[in-house]
């Protein structure tokens, strides 16, 4: 008796850039993908519930594969209805940062991402999450969340309107104390925190390396701070953000740990992987859920790996 094909659902993002359409996405997917192996299912994501809903659909009826393509606010979306369970995650990247996509070395073209992913390995990964909420690539509390509210009203993507957004917000942004406890052993406080992100991969997205030494799989988060200042001096060595070298800047504070309980002065958005989140808490309780998640990486995995 032969073993029963792999089933595989393709969600689509209605939101994917650059004219990255449904039937293109699918093109390439069936040209890498459509073996005898393989059972294919297409379809679109309307909207975070109707993904889960039809994530849920295909969980039931025995997924083994979850190939998405979008960005990383779809990642998080989907991704957290497959925490602990055997169903691979793999990425097209059709988003504007693909952060997730960028340290797992995914080709940012669907075709060469399809072609890469069609012979990945499957690998087990951390999962952090923030007051509960899962996050796969970076969550932010301080500058670095507002920065998401002025470019989700941007109508174009890009690091660009990611700049522009920042400097709007670097105005409007109110500042606030940070009370720190990692780990239940080192209290730290900050007066002022500009940057306040807690990574679980290296990057925001667009190449831009916040935490360049992160690991998915060492059961360890890493915050990164910089305080109100220290900013001038990351504005004038931003080029370290991108070339791998921020830990190296002066004021650039650094810590690993398992689990992070902060403590604001007033209630204050977060980002979770680009996406805003309103909070009515005060505090936020960030704890790292060791190797949750399995994704597929494409083989040879890189350096970053």
């Amino acid at each position: 008796m032969s073993p029963r094909p792999q089933k595989v659902l393709v969600l689509v993002s209605p939101r994917a850039q650059m004219g990255r359409t449904f039937s293109a996405i699918a093109r390439v997917v069936y040209k890498h993908w459509n073996r005898p192996e393989m059972d294919l299912t297409f379809q679109v994501s309307r909207d975070p519930e109707d993904g889960r809903r039809k994530i849920q659909h295909a969980l039931s009826n025995g997924l083994d594969t979850l190939l998405i393509a979008g960005g990383d606010g779809m990642v998080n979306t989907v991704g957290q209805a497959l925490l602990n369970s055997h169903v691979a995650l793999g990425v097209i990247p059709t988003g504007s940062g693909n952060g997730f996509a960028r340290h797992f070395n995914i080709p940012l073209k669907p075709e060469d991402a399809a072609r890469a992913l069609a012979t990945a390995r499957r690998k087990r990964i951390d999962v952090g999450t923030a007051n509960g909420r899962p996050f796969f690539v970076t969550c932010g509390l301080a500058w670095d969340a507002a920065l998401v509210r002025s470019f989700q009203r941007s109508p174009v993507r890009g690091i660009v309107p990611y700049f522009l957004a920042g400097a709007i917000e670097f105005i409007a942004y109110e500042r606030q104390p940070f009370e720190v406890v990692l780990d239940s052993a080192e209290t730290l406080h900050f007066p002022n925190p500009m940057l306040f992100t807690i990574a679980n991969l290296t990057e925001y997205g667009g190449g831009a390396k916040i935490a360049p030494h992160a690991r998915p799989d060492d059961g360890l988060l890493e915050l990164v701070v910089i305080a109100e200042q220290d900013f001038p001096r990351l504005l004038t060595s931003i080029n370290r953000l991108f070339n791998g070298t921020l830990n190296q800047v002066p004021g650039v504070l650094s810590r690993r740990f398992h689990q992070l309980y902060v403590r604001r002065r007033q209630p204050a958005p977060i980002q979770v992987d680009g996406e805003l989140v309103e909070t009515q808490q005060s505090h936020v309780t960030i704890n790292v859920l060791p190797k949750a998640l399995t994704v597929l990486v494409p083989e040879p995995a890189g350096q970053r790996d």
